[in-house]
Order: structure tokens, then C-alpha cells, then sequence
């Protein structure tokens, strides 16, 4: 038989498609021996080959040669399957349309759509399948965004496609949904046939949707008549009106508050906050990062983003009742007190909650452990997750029997080898019981998450988690795998509205080199774990995988960081670019006695006599001692100061940042990469008085170099770094992927995004033209999540309060409201911006549950201050939020709740 392949594909110069598939014929999955189609006119290609047989179960794929560089790339979608052919035809013609990455209905096909949002109650078939005639057509059309209650159907000029009768309209068949199916009998197939698809109502029989556009055409087979198949297959149903959209809600899990819980949301509590979903027409929740930050047992482990391992879920969320209840009526007293005094105060108290529970998991597993380890599902849960659970419990055990997670300062173990962990865990071991506590909450902590995920896919909600981009300092994957990170560096942000000296996160950045030589297994794997529990998740600062903002070990402040990776000015390109380098002048701290009291203040001279020297021969202008020549010794000199000297606590506290900010008064960094023969411009270097202080001639020189570097330079080496990370993070799961890119996005971020599926995050306050103060929702890309704020800034009505001048403009211009705005965010103003987000062309609008409850005067919170979740310009910060309202009033609220379907409901979101 004689099998084609045809597809429609505009290539560039130097451009050649392939066909790759299962078969020998081609390549057996080997890109290198796939088969190279011929190009026919006008963007067809087609490929023929003569096989004995038709293989079964045969698939296939396209994919495109850059011919000058080798690189390839494939269509979108998983692989194509070629359809069984009735009657053994001498002839299969395969029509297809080259599957677009770019596709804005791709992101319908996450297993968040496919298996709860769009999935299919059941399938009917109504495929036509003529197994008597010598010629069938087969239409194909890829359609995931049709609803439940809807179906494809095809008219067209055929007498076999109802001539254009619309009472005559073929039916596809759903039964491999996304992928709809008929099977005809043409029959003026000597001439061109034109047809469309409908979206068709099943309960009414009417047409709800005509494809878009131009007819489709089927041009004429010539040649002798034999038995012959053709498979047509269109890769999407062409509709300008975007096809799905949804509502969600934000809340970080431990701000949830029940009757049930223990002072901390918990992940039985998702149950309630589904219930609530479900009633007011939501379609998503969306929490922050749930995995194990227990580092130093203190409040400071309350940061989401240090985890300690990005697989162990965090033992506060696990609900203690459901875990198991204590026979010993004494301690049960003690437990439910100890509930009434958490559930009753206003923010979380970490340490107390921590405390409780821990006690908790120990009782309960000296009650339960023997019985738990004997269960089938405990021992599948165990051999499922062995190559990381096993680690973490040793992890855990080595922080608590040294007292520290610092793991390089421990007496023994500090380097992970597997061959050294293995007697330790092993059941004959005398810290086995320590070590096996671990397992056992982990266990419960594992089954309680994945009994809330099954609810919520019962309910037909889906659960979005977080991924941070970095990982903890001292946490069990910097200690089993140290390769696989810069432990030199420190992630963060640069500088921005919110946070004005940077963000300085103290995690060290990914050795993206490393990660590749295994295909990135360890994110895969990641992934894959994450899966177990979401259907989406935020990949938090997506803009780390073009570039991460990476600060020295030995600096504390983010707007000390650089680009990595970067290209840097090396001194001999400067001097060829016309710029006067003057090293000493600009790459060494600039201070100068005028300008020290506005940084030191009335600690002026003492500081200076106990941190600076002059220069020699430069009167006026001083240098660090070598023993403060860095933030971090500044920072480590004033901790032990303060820790020791108490009374002198507003001296060492006062001087802080103005002895940092001194530090900072450079215009050129080195890259560390380059070993200090390379430099990069300051980020804001235009505010230091080191650069104020040159001659205009020079600020011009600089200004150039300055907006080359961070805006031009490096555009396409940004692009080419995410490609190389982020197709195959991607394809690990088919989870939906969202990406936080908020911050100073590079030009190439959006391209990369929409290629691959990704949305984007647009916070109306945070737009990312540097031209225009609003973004305004009706403007957001359909492949975006759109939210009036996120857990790092003020809610909305905090944000109304904090800035009555900016306010006053977004009233005016943005809510097309005359005279002067409120002072406060009334509830019918934060109504209206909450209605323009869900009438927003995003695919989804997930507002903090904050902002929601703005809306309604009676149960939004009193202070709108209390409602910030993160000050991410204190590193310090306490994460504490919790709802002021239990989830059980929530659901009572049937004003509220009803007024909030209402206004979903008449958005059109789903």
C-alpha cells in the first residue's frame, strides 16, 4: 500500500519539514532517520512511501530542520495516531495541518481541562463508518474547548455533508476527545468540495458557533479508482471569540480558618473552600507553596518559599483528628484546649502551632506507627517515594540531633553519601523510631492532600499550587545533590516600586549546566511529584529560567546583584566603546565626606570613626576598614553588636542601611563568572551619588551603555537560555503552567511564553510597559491569569488607602469616574475593578479572596493593613495572615456568595 503524508507549513529559508514516528519506515522515533517530506507549492509539503502492509498502532509526528544550525523543532501535541482503514486500502492519504505551539486553545489541553473542566460525562458515538465503500474520507478536527452539553458537527457542498441544508448536519464523534471524528462517503470527489464545522447544542439541536473565516476545501483525488482512505484533519476549530474562561480564588493554605483546625489552615480545610467555590461559580483555587519549611523551629520557618525539601509536604497542614484520634482521654482534654486557644486568635502563631502538633504526630506515632507500617497503602506510599523520602527523614533527624540545618557545620555527615545514610535509616538502627516519625507524618500529610484533590475533581474544581524558583539554603536538595546549584550565589530580585533596595531571597541559583546532562531529571521529577497533588501551578519568577537576578554570598542587598547568565562589558569592549573606565572610580565604593550625613544621620562622626578611613592623600573621600569591606561583614559585625550591646540598639540599628548604602555607591560590578576582568553596570545606578557626581559628558557615556546592557544586549541570549530549561520543565507534566513575570521583564519573555503555552500574570497596578501607569484588564492576553493584586503587595483596598494622589488618577482614568475618589475603597469601587478583571479577555481572573470580599460592606475586614499577606521589602517578614471570618461563615455569607455568582455568571466565565 502506498502511504502519504501531507501538510500545510510556510517554512523559512533553510528550512526542511520531517515526518518521525513509530515505524521503521519513519525513523522509529529517531529524529536523525526520520523522513524529509518534498515541497510541493504554496506551503504544502507531502511525503510518499510504498509499505507491504499498514502497521498497527502506528503514530507519527512533524517536526522542522533548521538545516544551517541542525536544530529541530516539533509541532505542538502529543503524537498522531494513524486511524485502522477499512478494507485494506492500496492507498492511505494522511491531510494534516501543522500543529502550532503558538495556539492560543493549547493550553485546553492540560489535564485541568481535559479531566475536570471540559471533561466529558461520557462519550456518544456517531461516527459513519461505510465498511463496504472502496473510498472513505475521514474528518478529523482537534476541538478541546467544546463544553459537555455541546458537540461538532460538519455541513458543507458534499451531498454527503447535507448540502449546506442546516437541517442536515453531520454529528462527530467524541469518543477520542479532544479529537472528533467522521467517517463519510463523498461523493463528488472529481471536484472541490468546500465545508465547515458548528458547534451544535445537544440538547436543542441548534447551532451555537460557525467556524470562523473562509469554507474549507477539499481539493479533487485524480488517478485510477482504487480502495482509498483519506484522513482530513484540522487542528482547530477556527472561532475569533476565545474559547474558555475562568474565575479563581487566591488564599495561602495556612490563612485558612475553621472551626476544624488548629490555629493554621490544614488540607482538609480545601474541602470548604471547594464548597464555597462551587457556590459563587468559581473554577479554581489557588494556593501558595505547601511544602516542609521546618528549618530552625522557629517563626521564621513560617517563609513559604524556604523549603527545606521540595517534595515533603509541610507537617502544620496535616488536621490531627483525621490522622488518627489518641486513646489517652487526658491528652485528647489537653489537644482540644489547645485548639480553642489557637483557633481563637487573630493572626498565626506559628511556634505554638508547631509545638502542638509535633507533640501531636509523636503520641500518635508511638500509639499507631507498628499497625500504619503494616497497611498496604502505607507501604506503597513508602515504595513510591523512597528516593526522597528516605533522605528527608534523615534530614530531618541530623537538624534535630545537631541543632542546626546548617548542614556543613555538622559533626558528621555534612556531605551526603548514600552508603553512609542507609545504616542510619535502617530498622535495626537505634534512631530508626526518630527517623521513621518522618515517614508516618509524611504518610498522613501525603493522603490528605490527595483526599482534597479528589474532592475538588468530584466537585469539578481545580487545585493550582506554587513552585518557587529557588531552593532553601540548607534544605535536603542542597545537601544530597550540592552540583546542582551555585552555592556562591544568592537569588533575588532587583529593585522595584515595592521593594527599593532589592530582594535578596538567600537561595542559591540553579547550575543550569548540570541540570541539562541529565535532561533536567530533577525537575522532572519535581514535576511529576507536584502533579500527584495540583492540576496547574505558578511557576513563581518564571523570569529565572531566561535569567536569574543573582547577588554575592558576601552582600545582603538585591540592588548589589547581576544578571546570570549575562553578557558582560569586558574592560577592553569599554574602552572600545569610547566610555572612560575608570576602575578605581567606579567599581570601588564612592564616599565622600559631604553627603555622609545623609546616609549615617546623626551618627554621623561616630560611625565614621568606627567604619571608614580616609583615603591617603585624598582629603574628604574614604574607604571601608577591610573588616566592613562587604554588606555581609557589616550585617554579622551588627548582629553580634546588637546581641551584645543592648543599650546601643538605636546606634547599630540606625546606621544599618546607611552603612549598606554606602557600600552600594558604585556604577560597575564584576562578574564573578569572568574572575574580575568583566563588568556589568549597577542596576539603578543613575540614584548613587557616585554617578551624580560625573561630568554630564560621562552620565551621557554611561546612560547609552547602561539601557544597551539591560534593555538590548541581551535579548536573544535570554531567549535561547529559556528554551534550553523550559520546553522540558514544561513537558514533564500536562499540568496547566502559569508563570509569574511580573518585575523587569525582558522583551523576549512574552514570545517564549506564548510558544510554549505558558500564561502570563497581569496585576493591573503593575504593568509592564514602562509608558502607562494602569494596565487596563479589556487589554490582557487571552493566555494570561489577571489578578488585582498577589500575596507580595498590598490588597486592593490597602493599595487605595496607601496612595490617595495615584488613586485619585486610576479613579479617573481607568474607572471613567468624575470628581474626587474616596479615600477609602468603597465597596461599589472595588466592585467595579473587580468586574472589569472577569470581564477581562484572560483565560482566567484569580483574585485574592481579600479583594473579593471587599465588595460587601458587612464582611470585608476592618483594617484593609491587616489584610497583606508578604512585605517583601522586609526579609524579616512574619507570614501570619489568617481569614478573619471562619470558612464555615463563608458559606453562610449568602449575600456576598450570591452577589459574586451573579457577577461571574454575567462576565459569561465559566
Amino acid at each position: 500500500m502506498r502511504l502519504r503524508f501531507r501538510v500545510h507549513y510556510h517554512t523559512s529559508w533553510g528550512q526542511t519539514l520531517y515526518v518521525c514516528g513509530s515505524s521503521e519506515h519513519l525513523g522509529g522515533w529517531e529524529a536523525g532517520a526520520a523522513r524529509p517530506m518534498d515541497y510541493l507549492a504554496d506551503g504544502y509539503w507531502e511525503l510518499s512511501i510504498d509499505l507491504p502492509s499498514l502497521p498497527g498502532q502506528m503514530s507519527y509526528k512533524y517536526y522542522v530542520k533548521h538545516e544551517f544550525t541542525g536544530s529541530i523543532e516539533w509541532e505542538f501535541g502529543s503524537n498522531r495516531p494513524i486511524p485502522p482503514s477499512p478494507n485494506s486500502p492500496q492507498e492511505l492519504i494522511i491531510q494534516d495541518e501543522w500543529r502550532s505551539r503558538a495556539n492560543p486553545t493549547n493550553a485546553l489541553y492540560a489535564s485541568l481541562f481535559q479531566e475536570i473542566l471540559l471533561a466529558r460525562p461520557h462519550s456518544r458515538s456517531s461516527r459513519i463508518s461505510p465498511p463496504n465503500e472502496s473510498q472513505v474520507h475521514r474528518f478529523q478536527i482537534y476541538a478541546p474547548e467544546v463544553l459537555a452539553d455541546e458537540t461538532i458537527g460538519i455541513i458543507g457542498s458534499d451531498p454527503a455533508l447535507g448540502s449546506w441544508k442546516q437541517t442536515s448536519i453531520t454529528r462527530l464523534s467524541d469518543q477520542q476527545f479532544p479529537l472528533w471524528t467522521v467517517d463519510l462517503k463523498l461523493q463528488n470527489t472529481d471536484s472541490q468540495i468546500e465545508y465547515k464545522y458548528v458547534r451544535i447544542s445537544r440538547k436543542t439541536n441548534q447551532i451555537l458557533h460557525w467556524e470562523d473565516g473562509p469554507n474549507r476545501t477539499l481539493a479533487p483525488e485524480y488517478g485510477p479508482p482504487h480502495r482509498r482512505h483519506i484522513v482530513t484533519t484540522a487542528d482547530s476549530f477556527r472561532q475569533r471569540q476565545h474559547p474558555w474562561r475562568g474565575t479563581g480564588v487566591a488564599i495561602p493554605l495556612f490563612s485558612l480558618r475553621s472551626q476544624s483546625g488548629m490555629g493554621v489552615g490544614e488540607f482538609s480545610d480545601l474541602n470548604l473552600m471547594i464548597d464555597w467555590a462551587v457556590d459563587t461559580k468559581l473554577s479554581m483555587v489557588q494556593v501558595l507553596p505547601v511544602n516542609d519549611t521546618v528549618a530552625t523551629h522557629t517563626w521564621t520557618d513560617s517563609y513559604p518559599y524556604a523549603a527545606i525539601s521540595v517534595f515533603a509536604l509541610h507537617p502544620m497542614y496535616a488536621n490531627l483528628d483525621r490522622m488518627g484520634r489518641l486513646k489517652n482521654q487526658q491528652e485528647r482534654s489537653w489537644f482540644e484546649a489547645q485548639k480553642t486557644i489557637l483557633n481563637q486568635l487573630k493572626e498565626i502563631d506559628y511556634e505554638s502551632v508547631m509545638l502542638v502538633k509535633t507533640r501531636y504526630f509523636s503520641l500518635l506515632f508511638q500509639q499507631e506507627w507498628e499497625k500504619t507500617a503494616s497497611t498496604p497503602a502505607f507501604q506503597s506510599f513508602f515504595a513510591e517515594n523512597t528516593d526522597w523520602l528516605i533522605p528527608y527523614a534523615a534530614f530531618c533527624y541530623l537538624r534535630d540531633k545537631f541543632g542546626t540545618v546548617r548542614f556543613p557545620e555538622w559533626p558528621e555527615y555534612s556531605t551526603f553519601r548514600e552508603e553512609e545514610i542507609l545504616p542510619l535509616v535502617d530498622p535495626s538502627s537505634d534512631c530508626y523510631s526518630d527517623i521513621a516519625l518522618h515517614y508516618f507524618v509524611q504518610f498522613h500529610l501525603d493522603k490528605q492532600l490527595q483526599e482534597a484533590k479528589l474532592y475538588a475533581r468530584q466537585q469539578k474544581i481545580g487545585i493550582k499550587g506554587d513552585i518557587p524558583i529557588g531552593i532553601y539554603r540548607y534544605s535536603v536538595d542542597a545537601w544530597v545533590a550540592p552540583h546542582l546549584y551555585n552555592m556562591n550565589g544568592q537569588a533575588g530580585a532587583p529593585p522595584d516600586a515595592f521593594a527599593t533596595a532589592g530582594q535578596n531571597w538567600g537561595f542559591p541559583t540553579y547550575n543550569w549546566t548540570e541540570m541539562a546532562k541529565d535532561g533536567f531529571s530533577w525537575w522532572r521529577k519535581r514535576l511529576t511529584h507536584l502533579s500527584g497533588y495540583f492540576d496547574s501551578f505558578r511557576i513563581d519568577h518564571i523570569l529565572g529560567f531566561f535569567r536569574i537576578w543573582e547577588i554575592p554570598v558576601d552582600q545582603i542587598q538585591g540592588i548589589l546583584g547581576q544578571f546570570n547568565a549575562a553578557l558582560p562589558y569586558r574592560e577592553e569592549e569599554l574602552s572600545f566603546l569610547g566610555h572612560r573606565f575608570d576602575k578605581d572610580r567606579m567599581t570601588r565604593p564612592y564616599i565622600r565626606e559631604h553627603f555622609l550625613h545623609e546616609f549615617l544621620g546623626s551618627w554621623t562622626e561616630t560611625a565614621k570613626r568606627e567604619f571608614l578611613q580616609e583615603r591617603p592623600g585624598e582629603p574628604g573621600r574614604f574607604d571601608f576598614k577591610s573588616a566592613f569591606d562587604n554588606q555581609r561583614k557589616i550585617c554579622e559585625f551588627l548582629d553580634q553588636a546588637l546581641a551584645e550591646n543592648s543599650e546601643n540598639h538605636a546606634y547599630y540599628e540606625g546606621i544599618r542601611e546607611g552603612l549598606y548604602g554606602l557600600m552600594a555607591q558604585v556604577i560597575f560590578l564584576p562578574y564573578p563568572a569572568h574572575h574580575g576582568d568583566s563588568w556589568s553596570p549597577r542596576i539603578a545606578m543613575h540614584y548613587t551619588k557616585s554617578y551624580q557626581e560625573l561630568d554630564g559628558g560621562i552620565q551621557s557615556a554611561l546612560n547609552e551603555l547602561y539601557l544597551d546592557f539591560f534593555y538590548h544586549r541581551h535579548e536573544s541570549f535570554w531567549r535561547e537560555q529559556a528554551l534550553l530549561k523550559l520546553p522540558a520543565i514544561k513537558d514533564a507534566t500536562d499540568m496547566l503552567v502559569c508563570g509569574e513575570d511580573l518585575g523587569m521583564v525582558p522583551e523576549c519573555v512574552p514570545g517564549v511564553m506564548e510558544d510554549l503555552g505558558i500564561l502570563s500574570l497581569e496585576i493591573q497596578r503593575m504593568p509592564k510597559s514602562p509608558h502607562k501607569e494602569f494596565d487596563h484588564p479589556a487589554e490582557a492576553p487571552y493566555l494570561s491569569v489577571i489578578s488585582t493584586s498577589t500575596h507580595d503587595m498590598p490588597t486592593l483596598r490597602g493599595w487605595w488607602e496607601l496612595h490617595p494622589e495615584t488613586t485619585q488618577r486610576f479613579f479617573n482614568q481607568i474607572l471613567q469616574e468624575n470628581g474626587p475618589a474616596p479615600y477609602f475603597c468603597e465597596p461599589w469601587v472595588a466592585e467595579k475593578i473587580i468586574d472589569q478583571h472577569l470581564a477581562s479577555p484572560a483565560m482566567w481572573a484569580i483574585l485574592p479572596l481579600q479583594d473579593f470580599m471587599a465588595i460587601d460592606p458587612a464582611l470585608r475586614r476592618e483594617h484593609p493593613a491587616e489584610e497583606q499577606i508578604n512585605d517583601p521589602s522586609n526579609p524579616r517578614h512574619y507570614w501570619r495572615y489568617r481569614m478573619h471570618i471562619t470558612l464555615e461563615d463563608l458559606l453562610k455569607a449568602t449575600r456576598f456568595n450570591k452577589r459574586l455568582k451573579d457577577m461571574i455568571v454575567a462576565s459569561g466565565r465559566r
